[in-house]
């Protein structure tokens, strides 16, 4: 099982488990995950986040064969086109996160397109978390809104030759982002960490009218625990074949692995 959505690294607000590579790995084993991209949960709030990343690359070295590190980038910070080219080139990260509701910029923005552009022409994948944490359960010091889906689906579509993943989301099913014929190229998958497979059942939903290469698994650990997501993903009514895209495959597929 491959996780597209976990962090690593303390956060500005509050004290997190597991949020060291060998608390990370140890959650990881017992709820049998293989393989999970990580994202540093100090950039985040850092204002230049490229701190973050550094700490995040000297943390995963000796754990590569499991760990895979995505960069947190700000184009509303001056110098991130260095950044960009030091973590693709020397710290091999395969793709990078965007915060915008934190970064104080919007996905339309000149600068993020630009990014964007650059990191599709790296082949690098570009991750949008629509949130990170209940705003109910947030600091009184930042008070940080969701991403739209509408905004979002803005960027897909202004940017095709770009590889997405929207994590940490839900009500896609009524959302550009999660109809068919929606008018929007299939450069992007959902990751299902905050997904249902019962109720309304998006993740159905989801696999119907996107397609079963479109859906991945994810669960926003340490910010979350995996089990709901685990669980979900069990509750799924679907082929064994699809599962095992959702669980490993799509996301070996956009990773290169």
């Amino acid at each position: 099982m491959i996780d597209v959505s976990a962090h690593l690294g303390p956060f500005a607000f509050r004290r997190l488990r597991h949020s060291t590579p060998s608390g990370l790995l140890a959650l990881m084993d017992r709820k049998r995950i293989d393989k999970a991209v990580v994202g540093s949960a100090a950039a985040i709030a850092y204002r230049n986040s490229q701190a973050g990343n550094e700490d995040l690359a000297a943390e995963v070295k000796p754990h590569r064969d499991r760990l895979i590190p995505f960069a947190v980038l700000n184009p509303a910070y001056a110098g991130w086109e260095d950044d960009l080219k030091i973590c693709h080139e020397s710290y091999g990260m395969k793709g990078l996160r965007l915060y915008p509701r934190w970064h104080n910029y919007r996905l339309a923005d000149p600068p993020c397109l630009e990014l964007v552009r650059v990191a599709a022409e790296r082949g690098l994948l570009v991750s949008i978390p629509i949130r990170v944490e209940d705003r109910r359960q947030g600091s009184w010091l930042a008070d940080i809104p969701d991403v739209g889906h509408d905004e979002i689906a803005t960027l897909v579509k202004s940017v095709p030759r770009a590889k997405f993943i929207v994590a940490n989301g839900n009500g896609f099913a009524g959302s550009p982002l999660g109809k068919a014929n929606n008018g929007l190229p299939p450069n992007y998958v959902i990751d299902l960490a905050r997904l249902s497979a019962e109720g309304g059942n998006e993740i159905g939903q989801l696999l119907a009218s996107l397609g079963e290469d479109r859906v991945v698994f994810g669960s926003g650990m340490p910010f979350q625990y995996p089990d709901p997501a685990l669980l979900n993903f069990d509750l799924l009514d679907a082929p064994e074949k699809v599962k095992e895209r959702i669980r490993h495959g799509n996301a070996a597929r956009l990773l290169g692995i």
